[in-house]
Parts: structure tokens; sequence; C-alpha cells
């Protein structure tokens, strides 16, 4: 699946004061149209594998739905790009409705911003997990040093579903939401249980990557890089462990800090 995530350039680097030609690997970027019940829903750019694991986890993080026995077919051509997916029921499918805001009430906690369909979908998380900061920090380095295509291109964002102990499953896309979506989908095509799991990510943890770990259903998002002020704010009305800059042997820890332990 490697061969499809990235090709090889010959391209002009400027070194020590020369230019020289050598051989670069850059990753593949792909657009995916997804159609619904015939009407064209969404287009993702994104790195061309595991299309069905994104298309179905993007789906249940819009609540179009809810299991995967929601869909009565799904095809994807992938030589024009298009995905179509045909539901068992009537959906409400108008991109207005998905993309309109929704001022509400976060577990009466404090008044945030949502999309509508946002306020339908994220879990305020009642997970009892915890993990240790030196599991944490091994886990971190576990999906960094595994995928070889960062290593190759530097040019992806990485996601792993994990439990305390260890890495079930990694995915990696130059869309840092695509890659979470995969990991989404991966979870519902597979009927593995997430509410005890983790969410190891090597993006920033901003309000729309933390609302996705809520869709998800996860009660620890463990990030390389930095949160933003909303992104902490609800991950406090949502009880979600936001924990990022897991660098050498350091981290910060933003909200519900009891479930990282020594």
């Amino acid at each position: 699946m490697l061969e499809n995530m990235s090709d090889k350039y010959t391209i002009t680097k400027y070194l020590n004061g020369q230019f020289q030609n050598v051989e670069d690997v850059i990753v593949n970027e792909f657009p995916l149209t997804i159609f619904v019940n015939d009407v064209e829903f969404a287009t993702m750019v994104c790195t061309p594998t595991h299309f069905e694991e994104m298309v179905v986890g993007f789906l249940a993080s819009e609540g179009v739905i809810r299991f995967y026995s929601d869909i009565h077919s799904m095809n994807i051509d992938e030589s024009r790009g298009y995905a179509y997916v045909m539901l068992k029921a009537e959906t409400t499918t108008n991109q207005q409705y998905y993309s309109k805001r929704f001022i509400g009430s976060c577990c009466g906690k404090s008044r945030q911003f949502y999309f509508h369909n946002d306020s339908r979908t994220a879990k305020t998380s009642t997970a009892k997990t915890t993990i240790t900061a030196s599991k944490a920090i091994a886990l971190m380095n576990e999906m960094q040093n595994n995928s070889q295509v960062f290593q190759e291109t530097g040019g992806v964002h990485n996601a792993a579903l994990c439990n305390s102990e260890e890495v079930i499953v990694s995915r990696t896309d130059i869309g840092r939401h695509n890659a979470l979506d995969k990991l989404f989908g991966y979870s519902i095509l597979n009927r593995v249980p997430v509410r005890d799991k983790i969410i190891v990510f090597s993006g920033r943890i901003s309000s729309e990557v933390l609302l996705k770990a809520a869709k998800i259903g996860v009660g620890i998002v463990l990030s390389k890089s930095a949160p933003t002020d909303l992104a902490i704010k609800l991950a406090k009305d949502l009880n979600i462990t936001a924990v990022g800059f897991i660098r050498g042997n350091s981290f910060n820890v933003y909200s519900c800090p009891e479930r990282i332990v020594e």
C-alpha cells in the first residue's frame, strides 16, 4: 500500500553553496468525491489509501450514519476518484445543514460554537481509562517511528488507535482529519469498542480535531503538537484528557489530568 502513498521525483537541492539534482520522495495527494444517495456530499483531498475506512468514518463523524449497517451499498471508483454511497434510509444531505453553526450548551458548563451536526454527534466521555506517563511517550514514539511514509516524506499526519499498553492500528494521511476518519471507519468496520481507547496524534489539537475524538468516543488524546484554546475548553466540557507537546521525555496535560498516572 505504500506505493500508493508516495512517488519519487528528481528535484534540485541547494546544499553547502551548491545546487545538485537528487531523488526525493513526495507524498501523493488525491481528491475523492463522495456521493450520498446520488447527491454530491463532499470532496476530500487525501492520501489514496483505506478509502472505505475514511468514507465510513467521515459519514459517521458527520452524523449521516451511526453504524455500518446503515449503508445499503458502497462503490469506490478509484480511477475516477468517486465514492458512491447508498443508505438504507433517507437522510438529510443538505450542505447548508451540515455547515450551519449552532450555539449550544455543552454539559451545562459553557457555551461553545459547534456545527449543527457536532452538537448531535460529539459525545461526553465517560471513559475510566488511565495511562502512565512513560507509556504515553512510548506510544507516540512507536507511532511516529513505524510510519515509513512520514520518515520518507515528512508530509503526512499520523494517527493511532491504542489501548493503554499498545498501538492497535495506525493510519496516515496528508489531512489530519482524514487520518482520524480512517481510524473511526476502522473501528466501525471491525466493531472495535472505542470508549476505553486512546488516540495518539501527530498534529495540532484544534477544536475540530477534539470534536472528531469526541465523535469517535475516546477519553484521551495524545498529541505531538499544541492545542488551541477552544480545543482545551471543549476538552474540559466533554471530559476528554488532552495532552500536547509529547516530545522527548516531557508533555503538557491541558484537561482532565486524572487519567495520566505515574
